[in-house]
């Protein structure tokens, strides 16, 4: 299996500094600063990154529980939520929040929230995360 890849550099103090990070396949890249990671400044950050991550890995891994339950779906879209806290000295994420919708044609949805739950445990970035971060899943089935 692959190894990915990305570095990021820091330049100057916390507060005023500026930072930028790229990923090997040159498709993801961006510049960072404390008002982005800690309030409202441009710019992405840590916890973005996080939340894209864990979406993109929780909805693939959705659509292939669903199809080994028997159901394949014609799609998958979740959206997430980073927190970060202040907690004594530091900071720490906290939670990520989940909110998944997939079309699967002939779906019952108590059984899709069965494999969306135990997807929650089961995607490798949320295996990456569990026990250090709370991950919360709302998980709908469209008509």
């Amino acid at each position: 299996m692959p190894t990915r890849n990305a570095s990021a550099a820091w330049e100057g103090g916390l507060r005023g500094g500026k930072g930028t990070f790229s990923g090997e396949s040159g498709v993801i890249g961006g510049d960072y600063s404390f008002g982005s990671r800690f309030g409202e400044s441009g710019g992405t950050n840590p916890e973005e990154l996080l939340a894209a991550a864990e979406a993109a890995c929780f909805s693939m891994a959705l659509s292939a529980a669903l199809e080994r339950a028997g159901h394949k779906p014609e799609r998958v879209e979740t959206k997430a939520a980073c927190t970060i806290e202040k907690v004594g000295d530091g900071f720490k994420i906290t939670r990520i929040r989940l909110d998944t919708t997939a079309r699967v044609p002939g779906m019952d949805r108590d059984e899709f929230k069965d494999v969306a739950e135990a997807t929650k445990t089961t995607c490798p970035v949320s295996v990456a995360l569990l026990g250090n971060v709370e991950i919360e899943l709302n998980a709908r089935l469209e008509e």
